[in-house]
């Protein structure tokens, strides 16, 4: 009858391990509000491990580091400050933006990813994609008439990741739906994006000077801007992997 009920209540933990518990509690000599409040407790542990879970999964995050993975001995000091203060997660809950700019290879999507998994293990909605793609993406969405459908999803996390601004240029239509739901995103939720471009190369990339203007001033108002310029980890490890 337990499992019954627990299973119609959506209580898995207690359905898979109530036998256990009622003989814990009977050995520990528990009184039934010790034992409901333990039971309650395991269950809602498991749900919020499980949704943390689902949010990893969704993010699509290109791996699972965490601040425990990440090194910034080689970071000046006023670098680190601005890391410790993006670790806290208050510039997703003020809805401001980062931009992460820097050489190839200087750790630019690794603090991306790592500062995207904090935020899953915060309980917050991510979304990390490469701009190349979500172009290509938001194409297809534009010529099946689902664009609307699409923006709406978007926007609808707390962070979105995006990569690789710079490594490809765009034509007049991909900048223009690019430019579109960018500017949609700057009022419903916070952005992380990655270039190897100082702003003012950006016109690379997306050929209009006055497009450009736009989504520099879009994308850097109330952002938080780190550069990240030094020497490559992989032209480093390269380097100590040859002596």
């Amino acid at each position: 009858m337990i499992e019954t009920y627990a299973k119609q209540l959506k209580l898995p933990y207690l359905k898979r391990n109530y036998s256990a518990l009622i003989q814990q509690a009977i050995d520990l000599d528990q009184s039934y509000e010790e034992f409901i409040t333990q039971v309650l407790t395991v269950e809602l542990e498991q749900r919020q491990n499980n949704r943390i879970q689902t949010l990893i999964r969704q993010s699509k995050l290109p791996s699972k580091v965490t601040f425990d993975d990440y090194m910034d001995s080689h970071l000046e000091t006023k670098l680190k400050k601005q890391i410790k203060e993006l670790k806290t997660l208050r510039f997703i809950e003020q809805k401001e933006n980062l931009i992460l700019m820097g050489n190839p290879g200087v750790g630019k999507t690794h603090l991306a990813t790592v500062l995207g998994m904090e935020a899953c293990l915060s309980g917050k909605s991510v979304l990390f994609t490469n701009i190349p793609n979500l172009v290509i993406e938001l194409k297809e969405s534009m010529s099946a008439n689902q664009l609307n459908f699409y923006k709406r999803r978007f926007g609808k996390y707390d962070l979105v990741i995006l990569d690789e601004l710079g490594y490809v240029s765009f034509d007049q239509v991909g900048s223009e739906i690019l430019f579109n739901l960018l500017s949609n995103r700057t009022t419903a939720g916070s952005m992380i994006i990655t270039t190897n471009l100082s702003f003012d190369r950006w016109e690379e990339t997306f050929k209009d000077p006055m497009l450009t203007a736009a989504m520099v001033d879009r994308l850097a108002h109330r952002a938080h801007v780190l550069d990240l310029s030094g020497p490559s980890f992989r032209v480093e490890d390269t380097k100590n992997w040859l002596k």
